[in-house]
Parts: structure tokens; sequence; C-alpha cells
């Protein structure tokens, strides 16, 4: 069984999935004029501008329930295994591909906003909500839709699970079936409890869990300042193979940095549609530049805060793959989140194992959250002629025992089985929206026009030709003409 895996996974990420990924992201990132750089400046006012309704949930909390998906186990435990066999180049390849994926997020959060529905009473939307109505593909839109209930439901929340497991045992010495009995506890009070729960307890923790993490990071990189340079000088030259000891591993630099970026920031893997199309706006790019902004948050501040501590303090090992070790500072520890406990507490002695693990618990378990809201999402879209509240409780307990199983399995077999979740969505979706690229970008040309003109951008799918933009000519209140839209 762990060879299929680990095949499964070989084809899924074949070198033509990272350069799809790399293509996708330099292609938005040339046709939308550099937009992640562009909009920096509106990112701000569309976070906290925002409102929410009974339907939907303000920018803010979508932004959150975004990042909670965004921000996980990948931020510590994965950049860890990204320098474990890639080297420290890889760190590099994590920075170019949030870079060229804020372009990529853009498109399919904003596309999230175009084809979403209401349903039951609240916002629906995602990949296989415009792959639907904008592509006429409804195979492949139930596809898409089976693939990301497998994913989300039961192959990723094992990975983060995994991470929180190890890192509890490694500072607590708490068994890691004890943790995961703890886990699914508190995680089925929330999913039981429906998206609005899911989003506040997201806007709650995930602001205070990443500026605390990101304080304690400054504090290791303060005490190791005289590393920066060396480190920043490290992970140029071995992404591009000039240091001695990493330019034989070049490859594996660009297919680790590419793959676990995408794992954290997952730009254009399709989970981020979900929250965005939850969100209450007036313009689909306005959820759209927010959410390419929090692809930023994930990987240019968390992701290179944790890498900069490995690097900086040298607790890390690099082992390729197919190859003998290069670097062996930290002998007999396995890749993952002991990396970055290792690394606070070189400085921080007695408190670094704790803190990591704490925020590796908070940053994991709000992923989970996610991961269930995405499934539910999916799921609502497979029986939406017929609303299936068995097969919702279903997938709560299914996602709950793969909690658990992924508490006491293996770190290597769990992560294998996030890639290919991972791998899956992001080849369907990247082509889906490669293949709407048209009604994405006159959705933004739209919104800069009107901004242009000194209005607050309101969608009208009518008036742009966009068809099957549903909730947008049925069910959308206009405001009256030359007002502004209250709920930005």
């Amino acid at each position: 069984m762990e060879q299929f895996v680990n095949w499964l996974n070989g084809v899924i990420w074949s070198p033509a999935l990272i350069y799809l990924c790399l293509g996708v992201g330099l292609f938005y990132t040339i046709t939308t004029r550099f937009l992640q750089i562009r909009h920096m400046k509106d990112i701000f006012k569309l976070t906290f501008k925002g409102e929410k309704s009974a339907a939907g949930i303000s920018s803010f909390q979508a932004l959150n329930l975004a990042l909670s998906g965004r921000v996980g186990t990948g931020n510590i435990a994965g950049v860890a295994t990204a320098i474990a066999f890639g080297g420290p180049g890889a760190v590099f390849w994590m920075w170019l591909i949030a870079f060229l994926g804020a372009g990529s997020a853009f498109i399919e959060a904003t596309l999230g906003q175009v084809y979403k529905s209401k349903q039951d009473g609240q916002f629906r939307g995602g990949p296989a909500y415009y792959i639907e109505k904008g592509l006429k593909m409804k195979w492949y839109a139930v596809l898409f839709a089976i693939v990301t209930v497998i994913a989300t439901g039961a192959l990723l929340p094992g990975v983060q699970a995994n991470s929180i497991a190890s890192s509890m045992k490694n500072a607590f010495g708490i068994s890691t079936s004890i943790t995961g009995i703890a886990l699914i506890v508190v995680l089925g009070i929330i999913i039981f409890g429906g998206v609005k729960r899911i989003a506040r307890t997201a806007e709650f923790v995930v602001p205070f869990m990443a500026v605390g993490y990101i304080i304690v990071a400054l504090i290791v990189m303060f005490a190791n300042l005289s590393e920066v340079g060396n480190v920043l000088k490290l992970i140029f030259s071995s992404a591009f193979g000039g240091d001695a000891a990493f330019g034989g591993i070049l490859g594996a630099a660009i297919a680790w940095g590419v793959k676990r970026g995408i794992y954290s920031n997952e730009a254009g893997q399709g989970t981020a549609p979900h929250a965005a199309a939850a969100a209450e706006v007036s313009h689909p790019a306005k959820q759209g530049i927010v959410q390419a902004f929090s692809v930023y948050v994930d990987t240019w501040f968390v992701c290179t805060a944790t890498a900069f501590m490995i690097l900086m303090t040298g607790m890390y090992n690099v082992t390729p793959e197919e190859g003998p070790a290069i670097v062996t500072n930290l002998p007999g520890v396995e890749e993952g989140p002991e990396y970055t406990q290792a690394a606070v507490e070189s400085v921080l002695p007695g408190f670094g194992a704790p803190f990591v693990a704490i925020a590796l618990l908070f940053f994991a378990f709000t992923t989970i959250m996610a991961y269930y809201y995405m499934a539910e999402t999916n799921l609502a879209y497979i029986t939406k002629k017929v609303r299936s509240v068995w097969a919702e409780h279903v997938l709560k307990l299914v996602l709950l025992g793969m909690v658990y199983y992924g508490c006491v399995k293996t770190a290597g077999l769990a992560w294998t089985l996030g890639d290919i979740g991972v791998g899956a969505m992001a080849w369907l979706n990247l082509i889906a929206i490669i293949l709407l690229t048209k009604p994405a970008l006159k959705v933004l040309r739209d919104y800069e026009a009107q901004l242009k003109d000194g209005k607050d951008p309101v969608f009208d799918p009518v008036k742009l030709g966009i068809k099957d933009a549903d909730f947008w000519e049925n069910e959308y209140k206009y405001p009256e003409k030359d007002t502004v839209e209250k709920t930005g």
C-alpha cells in the first residue's frame, strides 16, 4: 500500500506540475500587470471595510478563513522538510512561487466570487461552481468536487494532526493517541456548529497566532543577527546551484521549494476560492485582491520567519531523497517541527519546544477547520439538489477519524497522502482557471475602470457579458446609482 501511495505521489508531482504552477503564476502576473504590486495600497482598505450578512461573512473573516487554510503545518514542518530535502535554496523557490502565486490566487478567488451561489441560506462557491457555470463542464466540476472532498476531508487533515501530535509529544511527552482524542473532541464541537462558528473561531485565532509567532521569530533572529548576510547568501547561491555543497541538488531545491510553497500558501490549488466566495462584497475583484495578499502573509511572513530561524541557528539537516547526507547538524532528528523547536530552544532554552508545539497546535487546528469547510462546500455542490444531512455527518466523522489516524501514524505517510491531495486539486484547478482567463480579466479591468472614475466598484455581469453569474444577476441588491456601496 505504501509503495502504491509513493508511486501515485510521484506521478502527480512530476516535473510537469512544478512547471505548470510556475508557468501559470508567471502568466497571471504578466496579464494582470503585476496586480500583486499595483494594488498593494488597496489591500488594507478592502480587508477591513467589508461587512457580513445573514448569508455571507466579512472580507476580514473570509481572509482569516482562507489564512486558516494557508497558515498551517506547512509553515513550520513544511519549511523544515523543504530545507531537509532541497537545501537552503528551496526557500528562494518558496518566495518565488508566493510572488507568482499571488496572481493565480487573485484569479481563482475572483472567479469564486463571480460564480458563487446562495444555497441553504449561505454563500457557496469554489472551483466546482465556476467550472460548471463558466466552462459548462458538469463532469469536470463533479470530478473536482469529489477529489476535493477526498483531499480536504480525508487526505490533508492527517498531515496537520500528525504535526500537532509529534510536536506535543516532543515538547510535553503527551501520547499521540491522547492528543488525537483531544483534537477530535474540540474539533467536533466547532465543525458541528457550522460555517459561522468556523469563521468566528478563525477570525479570533489566526491574527493572534500569526503575530505571536512572528514576534518569537524576530527574537531568535535578533539573537543571531550577525548571520543574516550569510543566510541570505546561502539561500540565493543554493537556489541557483552556486553553492559548492548544494550545487548538485538544484533540481531538488526547485521541486521542494515549489511543492512546499504551494502546500503552504495554496495559490492555484483551488482551496482559497471556497472562503473567498463566502465573503459579502460588492465586486468580485475586491475579495480577489484580499486573497492575493493572504499568499504574502503565509509565505513571505510566516514561512520566512521559520526558514530564517532554522538557517540562522543551524538547526537542520539536509539529506536528499536519493543521495548521502550533506548537512547533519541534528543527528537522529526527523525532518519536521523538531527543527523549528530546536531553533527556538537554542535561543530560549526551555521555551522553544513548548512554544512551537502550541503555535503548531493553533496553526494546524485552524487549517483542519478550513479543510472541513472546503469539504462541506464541495459535498453541498454534489448533493445540492437533494441536501443530504446524513452525508454531512458522515463527512464530519470521516474527517475526525482521519485526524486521529494522522496523529498515530508516521509523518512520512501523512505527508505523502497530503501531497497527493494537494497535487490532484492543483492539476484540476490550474487547468480550469486557465480556461476561464477571459472572464477573470474582464472583472479586473471593470474594477480598475470604476476606480479610475472615482467610484466604489459594483459588479454587473450583464454589462460585462459574463453569463451564469446567477447570484449577481438575480439576488444581489444593487445600490442606488451614484451612492456609495456600504458593503464594499
